[in-house]
């Protein structure tokens, strides 16, 4: 096995050898201005040029290709990501509460008014937490129903004028002004 390889760069370096003879007889030598010598490179052959040039373009248009396969490749990882941990801060956010609800738990029997001002604030936490990821509550109450914001679930006679909403059953929301749940609301049928 060495020995073959050792063939093999000897004849090798014989194939360098003769290039490099042939480039040294291909060179030109001229005197300049002051007699000195200077050696000027051959004019290519016009098909030569043409070849060196396909070839430097299609070098180009391989590292372009597998500069664009690392992009995309590296895109869908980004992507990947977000949509796993896009939501990270929001349920760090979440623990908060959770512990807020633990403690209010932990509250011993008959301190109703212990448990009840800790279920407040953890309902405050709550609402802070949900303003600062800008998600905003709907209360309809009062309101003229508005199918884009409210879900009817029935409608009531009532001293309200007709299309009133007098009740809600459950407030909605909006995440960044986009309706995530409506308001599910009893809505006035006009006086009976």
């Amino acid at each position: 096995m060495i020995g073959r390889k050792k063939k093999k760069t000897e004849a090798e370096l014989e194939d360098i050898a003769v290039d490099e003879s042939i480039k040294k007889s291909d060179e030109v030598v001229e005197l300049d201005e002051n007699g000195d010598e200077i050696t000027v490179a051959p004019e290519l052959d016009p098909l030569q040029q043409a070849e060196a040039k396909v070839g430097d373009l299609n070098d180009q248009l391989l590292r372009l290709q597998a500069e664009m396969m690392n992009l995309r490749k590296r895109t869908q990882r980004e992507v990947a990501d977000a949509h796993k941990f896009g939501v990270e801060k929001f349920a760090t956010s979440l623990l908060d509460v959770v512990d807020n609800l633990e403690r209010a738990l932990e509250v011993e029997a008959g301190n109703e008014e212990a448990l009840r001002e800790g279920v407040q604030l953890t309902l405050n936490s709550w609402q802070e937490m949900m303003k600062r990821f800008e998600v905003a509550r709907i209360d309809a109450v009062g309101e003229v129903f508005d199918p884009h914001h409210h879900e009817a679930l029935t409608q009531m006679p009532s001293a309200e004028p007709e299309g009133t909403v007098i009740a809600q059953h459950v407030a909605g929301y909006t995440l960044h002004g986009r309706l995530i749940r409506p308001a599910k609301v009893l809505v006035s049928s006009g006086p009976a």
